[in-house]
């Protein structure tokens, strides 16, 4: 973390802990403005190409194995999709040759969006040796492309304050320190009260934490135009469906029907929303899989509707995310 984020105070030292007694909902102070700003171009190479269904193995999967690739699956209609594809275009030749950028127009190659699941357009996937590995959908802003690239291709001259504070309250949720993960999300909102990723990182702590109110009041502060930006629209999927899974009722039940017949994929499907609102997410997906492999067609491909749904709850980073969308991949394409 750099020596200028006027975020690394409060939980720069003490040996990582935050000193402040700041609880759910509270504002922390920060020391100074938050100053954002874009790395320095490099020269642009030739980083960015359309492709085909035909060769999305070569220009994709092969070269991944070379680099990161990042796909950018968009169509002429879509009008997300001219306001990100100029901004990816940008980032991408300011990366100076980290990462790739591969476009592919859904109209005319639909079927690698449809395998892959994308549902909705611009999304953008990175493949990391040949296989998917993260992603987003939806026209995000600059910063969060460069942050993106960052995180996908490796850092450049260095991520921005914001950038480092989020990455701090992200350590400090895997590690289980969720008092330190607040205050560091509110020392953000302190001074950037429009940043979504902090507004969905607090509220999704509030909502674990039990207070489904206290998380939908943070939500309904999200600026008007980015109340439908993904960690927004994750979180309100999370809360959807376990709102969802709480009216299905004992999980016993479902494991006994499937003991006694493993092809009830009913009961599968309603146990793996149990596990999922239970915070089994390998589980729950393992499940939705399963249905996938024997059946796609069962329910009018209602598992993997679902599995698509749950990564969207999850977030297109989250390791049960990542690890299902592998799995997904290999059935759809095997």
């Amino acid at each position: 973390m750099s020596d200028n984020n006027p975020f690394g105070g409060p939980f720069g030292g003490n040996g990582g802990q935050y000193t402040t007694s700041v609880q759910y909902g509270g504002t922390a102070p920060a020391s100074a403005k938050v100053a954002l700003g874009d790395a320095p171009a490099a020269p642009a190479a030739d980083v960015i190409k359309d492709t085909t269904t035909a060769a999305f193995a070569a220009d994709v999967i092969q070269e991944s194995r070379r680099q990161p690739v990042l796909v950018d699956f968009w169509a002429p209609w879509c009008g997300p999709c001219k306001q990100l594809t100029p901004q990816l275009e940008k980032a991408v030749k300011a990366a100076g040759g980290r990462v790739k950028l591969v476009k592919m127009n859904i109209d005319d190659h639909p079927s690698i969006a449809g395998q892959l699941g994308i549902q909705s357009i611009p999304a953008v996937i990175a493949f990391k040796d040949g296989q998917p590995v993260d992603g987003f959908m939806g026209a995000i802003p600059e910063s969060q492309i460069a942050e993106f690239i960052t995180k996908v291709g490796g850092k450049g001259n260095g991520a921005p304050p914001v950038a480092e504070a989020l990455a701090a309250a992200t350590e400090a949720r895997d590690a289980g320190d969720m008092q330190t993960a607040v205050d560091i999300y509110d020392a953000i909102l302190a001074q950037a009260p429009e940043t979504i990723e902090a507004i969905a990182g607090l509220g999704e702590l509030l909502f674990e934490a039990g207070d489904t109110e206290g998380a939908e009041a943070l939500l309904a502060t999200a600026p008007e135009a980015k109340k439908d930006a993904p960690p927004i629209a994750a979180l309100r999927a999370k809360m959807a469906l376990a709102a969802q899974a709480a009216a299905l009722g004992n999980p016993a039940e479902f494991e006994r029907r499937l003991a006694e017949n493993p092809k009830d994929h009913q009961a599968r499907f309603d146990l793996a929303m149990i596990q999922n609102a239970n915070g089994d997410r390998t589980a729950a997906a393992d499940n939705l899989l399963a249905i996938i492999k024997a059946d796609r067609a069962w329910n009018e491909d209602g598992a993997r509707t679902q599995l698509l749904q749950l990564f969207e709850a999850w977030g297109m980073t989250d390791e049960a995310t990542l690890a299902a969308r592998r799995k997904l991949s290999a059935l759809l394409f095997s």
